[in-house]
């Protein structure tokens, strides 16, 4: 029989095998832990992006205003908050990443400064808190439990603030490589297969070897943030997206530009290592104040799906993003329209939610003045012949409507001739205003400027010149009419080019005055009120046989006797017709996929349907005020006739 000792002894000697082991596990898993973090870093590294920012050229002006941050500057910061939430009570200021913890759930950050009117405060205060640092990229490898056998490295930038069509505290963007390997040590034997960015709540994919992908010394990608907003892109262009994943509105990543490498920060795979690194990875609020809707501040990367589900996330990446045409045969309003209708439809939404009740009060009054106008004038009888009689302003819009309807082919095809002249604006502006220099003028930086007003100018006057041609055609064209006589389009412009000295000269003076004046923010009003007082040129040309400087001063004698009909009917009645055919495309862009270049076309379609009828309701304004002036010579003002004698 063994002896008591050694039935002792062997139970002992198991139970220290096993401390032994566990000993050896403890100590080999930190550098197992520390490999791995090694590898992760060596990764982040290597394929470090170059974010290409677009230049700013002065303080609070164009371009990009924020960098990518190091979000250590938010911390022990006096001049940030963190508020509860129940409200905007305040937790505490100057939080430290320690505060920031998963059990701070819907709690929020708070910067000085009001999302929704944010001035230039927080491109000042961004600045301000960022002195002395530089700018950072926090890198993330992780897998997906869905997709063994995949693995993602992903890129977070934050911003201080998102400067776009919805406004708000804080900005979380991201870039993400996916590789075909299970750990960052594989990964590194291997080469990404796609790559993708993030673009507001969508992103865009690219394949490794994708021509549209730049990189620097083979591995590192170009990112190209657009200004105000940080979605990510692939290149240099005006974006335009019309759903949530693209963002509704214009993204523009355009130059000049300029090049920041971020200093990396790899935040580790494994969760606790991650959160004793980088406390406030564990955040559960937001990382800016809390406002209605999409105003609010983001929520940070560990509350976003791809922060775990990498993969699955990266299956929803689009192909492309939709870049606006720079040109075409009849330019790109509607495109130009959909763009700044956006920006100043949101600009109008942020005032509201700021101060509702104004908005509410506005738009109110508004309703209310259009009604009660609509309901003060006469439209009956419609009366479109004879020419040279007084009208209401209802009747003017029914004489023009019913005249437009029953010689829809001749009007139709007067109204097409414009697109001549759109063609000529497309590549006027598209030639010059995409050149370096144009005889000795340089079109960057500050000088710039005199060509674009030059350009400006030009494409006004053009613009001018194809209305005042339809005018000129529809006033002959309605003067052959009425004296009962048949006509065509190729006719009545053949007949308004016998003018065509007089007719250009005035049309070049207005356009020219009219442009230099609108060129000042204060000399607007008077180019508004130019405007008016000229509008009338173009009959006095063709139906009176003025020279250009007596056409001017016809014209403003005429509008004299009703400086608010005329101006509501043919300068009000003009930019509604110039506006429908991009207000329709902005729409097709909305809820269609046809493609920006056809509708881009049918916009200036409808703008040439369309000017033909604001150059018939200016005609009949002009006979409406000619009736008055001439009549008021020979009668009474309370006992004026109704109509004239007029020959064509």
């Amino acid at each position: 029989m063994p002896e008591a000792s050694d039935a002792v002894s062997a139970p002992v000697g198991r139970r220290g095998r096993l401390l032994i082991l566990l000993a050896a596990v403890a100590l080999v898993l930190p550098s197992l832990a520390n490999a791995s973090l090694t590898d992760e870093q060596a990764l982040s590294q290597r394929y470090a992006p170059v974010v290409r920012l677009v230049a700013q050229a002065q303080e609070c002006g164009s371009g990009e205003s924020y960098r990518p941050i190091d979000v250590d500057a938010l911390f022990d910061e006096q001049t940030v908050a963190l508020r509860g939430p129940w409200g905007n009570d305040l937790v505490k200021i100057a939080p430290t990443a320690h505060d920031l913890t998963a059990a701070r759930y819907e709690y929020h950050l708070d910067f000085p400064g009001n999302a929704l009117d944010p001035g230039c405060g927080y491109e000042q205060w961004g600045r301000l808190i960022t002195k002395g640092t530089s700018p950072a990229v926090y890198a993330h490898v992780v897998s997906d439990p869905g997709h063994p056998g995949k693995l993602a490295l992903q890129y977070w930038f934050y911003y201080v603030f998102n400067d776009w069509n919805n406004t708000h505290e804080g900005d979380w963007e991201m870039i993400q490589l996916d590789f075909d390997a299970s750990t960052a040590a594989e990964a590194l034997t291997r080469t990404p297969t796609s790559i993708g960015y993030s673009q507001h709540e969508g992103a865009e994919r690219a394949a490794w070897d994708d021509p549209k992908l730049e990189l620097v010394d083979g591995t590192h990608p170009i990112v190209h943030p657009a200004a105000g907003s940080h979605a990510n892109f692939f290149g240099e262009a005006l974006y335009l997206g019309s759903s949530a994943s693209e963002g509704v509105g214009c993204d523009d990543t355009r130059g000049p530009t300029f090049d920041v490498r971020p200093v990396v920060k790899t935040i580790p795979g494994d969760p606790a290592t991650a959160l004793g690194a980088f406390p406030w990875i564990g955040f559960g609020g937001r990382w800016g104040e809390l406002q209605r809707a999409f105003f609010n501040g983001p929520t940070g990367p560990n509350l976003k799906s791809q922060w775990t589900e990498p993969i699955a996330w990266s299956q929803d990446w689009r192909d492309r993003s939709i870049a606006v045409p720079g040109g075409g045969a009849v330019g790109t309003g509607a495109t130009d329209f959909f763009c700044g209708a956006v920006a100043k439809g949101s600009n109008a939404l942020r005032r509201s939610v700021d101060h509702p009740l104004p908005a509410f009060l506005t738009l109110a009054a508004l309703i209310v003045l259009i009604a009660f106008l609509l309901t003060r004038t006469t439209w009956r009888p419609a009366t479109p012949f004879r020419l040279a009689r007084r009208r209401a302003w209802g009747q003017i819009l029914s004489a023009a409507a019913h005249m437009y309807g029953k010689r829809l082919r001749l009007f139709l095809g007067i109204g097409i001739m414009v697109l001549p002249i759109s063609v000529i604006v497309t590549v006027l502006q598209a030639g010059l205003l995409h050149a370096s220099s144009i005889v000795g003028i340089e079109t960057e930086g500050e000088r710039g400027g005199i060509l674009i007003l030059g350009v400006v100018a030009i494409g006004t006057a053009l613009t001018l010149v194809g209305l005042g041609f339809v005018m000129a055609a529809t006033a002959r064209a309605l003067a052959e009419l009425d004296a009962g006589r048949t006509t065509s389009p190729l006719r009545a412009y053949r007949m308004a080019i016998d003018s065509i000295r007089p007719l250009l000269g005035a049309l070049v003076i207005a356009a020219l005055v009219i442009s230099v004046c609108a060129a000042s923010v204060f000399l607007v009003p008077i180019a508004i009120w130019l405007a008016v007082r000229w509008a009338l040129l173009v009959p006095a040309v063709e139906l009176e046989g003025c020279s250009a400087i007596a056409a001017l001063r016809r014209s403003g004698r005429l509008v004299r006797l009703g400086w608010l009909k005329v101006a509501s009917l043919i300068v009000v009645g003009a930019a509604l017709a110039i506006v429908a055919g991009p207000f329709l495309g902005a729409l097709l862009i909305l809820v269609t996929s046809v493609p920006l270049a056809w509708i881009n076309v049918i916009s200036g379609l409808v703008y040439a349907v369309a000017m033909p009828f604001v150059a018939l309701a200016s005609v009949y304004v002009y006979f409406d005020m000619r009736v008055r002036d001439e009549a008021a010579q020979e009668a009474e003002p309370e006992q004026l006739p109704a109509e004239i004698e007029f020959s064509a």
